[in-house]
């Protein structure tokens, strides 16, 4: 059972309903994540055209944000973010065998910019929070600090690092509101790694 109520089309708040309109429209339903969130009158109208935007088209490769996502997901053991994460991945030509070497960790048969983002990923998602700023101001391993600067570019950069941090954020949220799933389950070998 959710932490806060699912809010029905008609309970979201008049400044959150073009935004709703506009996910509808794309998904074809409410999903659970944005009928928690409109528990907070006005989130949803900024949370989902920043989400749209840092997922969409932009610097960085769509699948290097896919496969990054779906890394988080199993990290943090969400089984919710995982059901949506894959099912984008899905969509957009990433393989099941793929997802199920990112959710074991297997990262050889990606290029060496997947590698490095998941190397990343992995290291923003579990060893970060445990690093006080004493021991290293970033929290990063200094060969993959070095590594993505030398591989990306600024632009790809700030993507890659909010679109960690975001998957990391939503992924503690869904799991924490335990939401029922909106999307297909993770395939197995994804779910079984949750």
């Amino acid at each position: 059972m959710s932490l806060v109520p699912i809010l029905a089309s008609d309970q979201f708040s008049a400044v959150d309903q073009p935004a709703l309109a506009q996910g509808v429209n794309m998904y074809g339903d409410v999903l659970n994540t944005w009928a928690g969130i409109g528990n907070s009158p006005g989130l949803l109208a900024k949370y989902l055209p920043f989400l749209g935007q840092l997922n969409g088209p932009g610097a960085l490769e769509q699948r290097i944000k896919e496969l990054v996502a779906v890394r988080i997901a199993v990290l943090n053991h969400c089984r919710y973010t995982a059901s949506h994460r894959c099912t984008s991945a899905l969509a957009k030509g990433v393989a099941l065998d793929e997802l199920a070497a990112v959710a074991n960790g297997e990262l050889d048969g990606f290029t060496e910019q997947e590698r490095l983002a998941l190397r990343l990923a992995e290291e923003m998602t579990v060893s970060l929070p445990r690093v006080p700023v004493a021991s290293d101001p970033t929290g990063v391993s200094g060969p993959v600090h070095d590594e993505v600067q030398r591989v990306f570019g600024a632009a790809e950069l700030v993507e890659l690092v909010m679109c960690i941090s975001m998957w990391n954020a939503l992924s503690r949220f869904h799991r924490v509101m335990a939401f029922e799933l909106d999307m297909p389950e993770a395939p197995a070998a994804v779910a079984a790694r949750l």
